[in-house]
């Protein structure tokens, strides 16, 4: 009761009340009346994203992204939808938001998709938003199924950010919360869809997972609703205590999210099941990249490719097998048993072609998102070659990461530097177990920054 007492005079609070009325101009993006933000809105929020944002969304609304892109748009199209008030704090230091009247020489529309004025806001405010402003627009949430739903933004320090995807709270996913997030630089991209990974947030600027703060009507002006005084507000996984009995925040997130613990064969059968399904969209997508692609002119870096490729979703399954593997492990499953269940489950890869789930266990690293590629390469059927092109590409991504990262934020950049060697670890291994030659030249010893 005094939990909902709180949220009704907060509620009252965001109101256009305090004697001055809510005049808005005919030139301002979008108007909000007397709409403002309040938790159930944040639910519908939520609802929206998980029906509405799928890993093409922004290719097919042609909105370039990069990585902190995805929060603020996800953020601003929905708020326009809804006609709810939304804002953002540009690189400079400036306030923008659905009452800025700066692009009233656009016409409006009543789709937001086809609205002049609210893309040219968008895209002005996607590219004046980065990782460094985010701190100022949002706040710490309680780690909790009431707080973190779809839309939650999360991000790391200055390097990276994202939104939460789904919230899982049945023992069917690697971990409770999958993510949407995109690369940078900023282009038209698909989104990749993860398992929530992320090293400790930190409390001097309150990174982690968040929310967006609330524009509110106040004496004549719009202004942000104080953080403190939004209803999901805590700072619990900045403290010591947050992460006892977890050997990590990853961990301790989940276990927030889900503290469920389940019998271990039933968790692998969900977790093969999701992967499973996982596998079985996968095929549609392969068939239609080697349709168009297989002939070629679709060269990694153009629109096709970013169309019909499937790094983002081979990354998930990839994620998903891998823990299959340590649940299979850990609870000593029979071997056997295990082998029996995903040799009964067939997946059809082309009209005349099927492998089964046992194949894509021992085989996954192999699968190729390149749409020009044979239907045998895109589903780990010439390991060897794909192996060899997979070393490649974590050497790339480690090199990326030291030239972007290494000096602006070397925590992130030994996280994700790590990340790449546990990959490379593994290719090597099944290079040497595969037989395949002659062996490729081992990876530079990883760079250690600061703390």
């Amino acid at each position: 009761m005094h939990f909902l007492l709180t949220l009704t005079l907060l509620v009252v609070i965001a109101a256009p009340s305090f004697g001055q009325p809510l005049n808005e101009s005919p030139h301002q993006v979008w108007k909000v009346g007397e709409r403002r933000w309040t938790p159930e809105d944040e639910a519908q929020f939520g609802k929206w994203v998980e029906e509405n944002i799928t890993e093409d969304f922004f290719i097919r609304h042609k909105i370039p992204v990069d990585c902190a892109d995805v929060p603020y748009a996800a953020r601003w199209i929905y708020a326009r939808i809804a006609h709810l008030p939304a804002a953002a704090t540009t690189k400079d230091d400036k306030w923008v938001g659905h009452w800025s009247t700066e692009w009233r020489r656009l016409p409006t529309h009543s789709e937001w998709s086809k609205d002049p004025r609210f893309r040219a806001a968008l895209l002005f405010v996607i590219s004046e938003t980065t990782t460094r402003t985010l701190p100022f627009d949002t706040y710490p949430i309680r780690i909790d199924p009431g707080s973190i739903t779809a839309g939650t933004p999360f991000f790391v320090t200055e390097s990276h950010s994202g939104i939460i995807a789904h919230v899982s709270l049945d023992g069917s996913q690697a971990h409770p919360l999958q993510t949407w997030e995109a690369t940078v630089p900023a282009k038209i991209q698909k989104m990749t869809q993860k398992s929530f990974l992320a090293p400790r947030p930190e409390s001097t600027i309150y990174s982690g997972l968040v929310k967006f703060r609330w524009p509110v009507w106040v004496k004549g002006r719009w202004q942000y609703l104080p953080s403190k005084e939004h209803p999901f507000y805590s700072e619990e996984q900045y403290g010591s205590e947050f992460y006892q009995g977890s050997g990590d925040y990853v961990e301790a997130v989940a276990k927030r999210m889900d503290p469920t613990v389940y019998d271990p064969w039933e968790k692998m059968t969900k977790v093969m099941n999701t992967t499973a399904r996982y596998v079985r969209q996968r095929v549609a997508i392969v068939l239609a990249g080697y349709e168009r692609c297989h002939k070629g002119g679709c060269p990694e870096g153009s629109e096709l490719w970013e169309i019909h490729s499937t790094p983002g979703r081979d990354g998930m399954i990839f994620l998903l097998m891998d823990h299959l593997k340590n649940l299979i492990e850990s609870n000593h499953l029979d071997q056997e048993a295990v082998k029996e269940k995903m040799e009964s489950i067939y997946i059809l890869i082309s009209p005349d072609s099927k492998v089964t789930f046992y194949h894509l266990y021992q085989n996954c690293l192999w699968l190729s998102p390149h749409p020009e590629d044979s239907i045998e390469a895109r589903w780990g059927l010439r390991k060897c070659e794909l192996i060899h092109a997979r070393i490649k590409n974590a050497n790339a991504s480690i090199d990326f990461i030291e030239k972007t990262y290494r000096k602006k934020d070397p925590n992130y950049a030994n996280f994700s530097v790590e990340h790449q060697f546990e990959i490379l670890s593994r290719l090597f291994e099944e290079w040497a177990k595969s037989e395949c030659h002659p062996p490729p030249a081992p990876p530079p010893a990883p760079k250690k920054g600061k703390k």
